[in-house]
C-alpha cells in the first residue's frame, strides 16, 4: 500500500510509495467508513458474478484522496473508484463498494468480505504474492524531485550532492537523498518539507510522484516544479488485488483495464485527478 502521507496544505493528501506502509497494524473492527455494518462474505465466486451479470464488492478507503475519498457532495470519487466504475461498466456488472480501513482491507479481502481491493496496493512482499494476485497495473508511482521554479541547477539526482534535501529521516526518500550526497534537512512530513523549499531552506525535497503530481495539481501557483523523476524500471505498479485462484476472473478485469488504456480512459482519468497520464510508465 501507498504510505501514507497528511498533506495539510493540500486537503489533507495522504500518500507515498507501494509497500512503503507499516505491514502489520492493530486491526480495526470497523467494516465500513460510511457507517453502514460489517460485510458479510461474499457468496458465490467472483467469475459467476462476473459472467451473470451480477455485482461486485470492492473495498477501498474513501478517505485517500485522491485515490478514494468523498467529494464536497459525499459521492465516493478518486483515480482508484472511477477506474473500478469503468471496469465494472466494460465487464457488465454492478459495483458495490465496501469501504474500510487499511488494516482490515487485505484481511477482509482474504476472509470474503469482498470480492477485490482498489486502493492503490502493490504487492511488493513475499507474503501478499503467496496470497493475493494482482490485475493489470493502472497506475504507476516512482521517485520525483521538486524545486523551486527559479532553481536551474538541479535537473538529475546527481546534481544534488551537497545541496539541502528536506527529508524524513526514516523514508526511503531520506535515504535516496542521503546515498546522492545531499545534506539532509529532516522534517516531520511532506507538508513541511515542500514549506521549506518555498522558504529557502532547502533545496530540493523527494517523494512519491502521484503526491506530488497530486500537490502540483491542485496548487498551481506554489512556486515549485518538477526538476527529476525516476524512469520506467523503478516505477511500481498498482492494480486490482484478488484472492489467489480467481485466474479467469482476474483475466476477465486486467482485459478491462487493458481496453480502458487503450481508449483513452485511464488517461482521460489520470488527467482529471493528476493533471497528467498515470496508467503508463
Amino acid at each position: 500500500m501507498l504510505k501514507k502521507i497528511t498533506l495539510a496544505a493540500a486537503a489533507a493528501l495522504v500518500l507515498a510509495a507501494c509497500g512503503q506502509q507499516a505491514e502489520q497494524k492493530a486491526q480495526t473492527a470497523s467494516g465500513a467508513a460510511s457507517g453502514s455494518a460489517p460485510a458479510q462474505a461474499v457468496s458465490g465466486s467472483l467469475l459467476e458474478r462476473i459472467n451473470n451479470k451480477g455485482t461486485i464488492t470492492v473495498g477501498t478507503e474513501g478517505t485517500y484522496a485522491p485515490f478514494t475519498y468523498h467529494d464536497g457532495a459525499g459521492k465516493l470519487t478518486g483515480y482508484d473508484v472511477e477506474v473500478t466504475r469503468a471496469v465494472a461498466q466494460k465487464l457488465g456488472v454492478q459495483v458495490e463498494f465496501k469501504e474500510t480501513q487499511w488494516d482490515a482491507m487485505l484481511s477482509g479481502l482474504k476472509s470474503g468480505r469482498f470480492d477485490l481491493v482498489a486502493n492503490q496496493v502493490s504487492l511488493t512482499t513475499p507474503e501478499r504474492r503467496a496470497t493475493f494476485d494482482k490485475s493489470a497495473d493502472y497506475s504507476y508511482s516512482g521517485p520525483m524531485m521538486l524545486v523551486r521554479q527559479d532553481e536551474s541547477g538541479i535537473k538529475t539526482l546527481a546534481d544534488i550532492k551537497g545541496r539541502k534535501a528536506a527529508q524524513t529521516l526514516s523514508s526511503n526518500y531520506g535515504e535516496m537523498a542521503t546515498k546522492a550526497g545531499a545534506e539532509i534537512v529532516p522534517v516531520d512530513g511532506m507538508a513541511q518539507a515542500l514549506t521549506l523549499v518555498q522558504q529557502k531552506r532547502a533545496e530540493l525535497t523527494l517523494n512519491d510522484s502521484l503526491a506530488f503530481l497530486d500537490y502540483l495539481k491542485k496548487n498551481p501557483n506554489s512556486g515549485l516544479k518538477t526538476a527529476w523523476q525516476a524512469g520506467a524500471e523503478e516505477k511500481l505498479g498498482s492494480g486490482f488485488i484478488v484472492n489467489k485462484g480467481n485466474d479467469e476472473a482476474l483475466a476477465k478485469i486486467s482485459t478491462a483495464v487493458e481496453e480502458l488504456r487503450k481508449d483513452g480512459t485511464l488517461k482521460k482519468l489520470g488527467e482529471e485527478f493528476f493533471g497528467t497520464d498515470v496508467s503508463v510508465k
